[in-house]
């Protein structure tokens, strides 16, 4: 069964929407008729698609029509973007990015690329243990996750990894950690958190202390540029990467408070295994620009 063009379209709008209203206005209808083309869809495949819930959720096989309608928009705009030339739309691919990721290495690394080749991104982001999720409910073509395992029909192939260490403002540790990374210390030391399903710091203190989260107070900014500056200007101290930190451990801005220990966060790259032409070409980019980025 090949979904009616129109009904594939309305199911989209509303999962990027999260709403009948949302897609409605979207789409220039009105959500009626939105909700009329989704349920046409349903009753074509003989199975519910979405959770009519808010925001709006996929059900297991609306999951996998919409991972299939994305495929298929991919695979259209690529060749009506060949057929006319200069006059189509270029294509806009949809992918997952943990943040530290796009803070460092993703935009400087492909950006030469995306212009050569006249491609749209449609960065997703989330924490690299939270972005499969995104893959899983359709919501993107290809992105970068810390999950190993590919999902079915897919590949996954190892990026590297990135090597985080614990760091402060020198003035920073010597008024909250003058005896070194100790729990007492830890106890009333703010740490930096990027967002609630940061882990990084919490993984790392409970390794080395034994203390769980809630046994420390905690500054949240979910924002990767603040959130280094957040640390130099001596809010608390976190975890940061070597494509952060490097320069600033050199000139002595911050210091390693725990100096030998380190946690080393793998990335891998997911996508289709039969993908359209932009997609392996971008695939291809990404593997070779962790290859200069990142750790092996």
């Amino acid at each position: 069964m090949i979904p009616d063009a129109r009904q594939g379209e309305a199911l989209l709008a509303v999962v990027d929407a999260g709403s009948f209203e949302q897609a409605a206005a979207a789409l220039h209808l009105t959500p009626s008729a939105v909700s009329q083309r989704v349920s046409g869809l349903e009753s074509a495949v003989g199975a519910p698609l979405l959770i009519r819930s808010r925001p709006i959720r996929l059900t297991g096989a609306g999951q996998r029509l919409v991972q299939y309608l994305r495929r298929s928009r991919l695979m259209e705009q690529e060749f009506l973007a060949e057929l006319t030339a200069e006059e189509a739309m270029p294509p806009r691919i949809p992918v997952a990015v943990n943040n530290d990721t796009l803070g460092t290495w993703f935009l400087p690394e492909l950006s030469p690329f995306l212009n050569r080749e006249n491609i749209l991104l449609e960065i997703i982001l989330d924490d690299q243990d939270h972005t499969y999720s995104l893959f899983e409910k359709g919501l993107v073509l290809a992105g970068v996750s810390s999950e190993p395992e590919p999902m079915r029909g897919c590949r996954s192939q190892h990026l590297g990894f990135m090597r985080y260490r614990l760091l402060a403002q020198p003035a920073f540790a010597a008024r909250f950690f003058p005896d070194g990374f100790t729990r007492e210390a830890a106890r009333k030391a703010p740490v930096m958190f990027f967002d609630r399903k940061d882990s990084l710091q919490e993984i790392f203190i409970e390794r080395e202390l034994g203390l769980p989260l809630g046994a420390y107070p905690i500054h949240y900014v979910p924002s990767s540029d603040p959130f280094v500056e957040s640390i130099k200007l001596g809010m608390g101290y976190g975890m940061l990467p070597r494509q952060q930190y490097k320069e600033l451990v050199a000139s002595g801005e911050l210091v390693d408070l725990v100096p030998g220990k380190y946690l080393d966060i793998h990335l891998y790259w997911h996508s289709w295994k039969i993908q359209s032409p932009k997609l392996e070409l971008l695939t291809e980019q990404v593997l070779a620009a962790a290859g200069r980025a990142l750790d092996r």
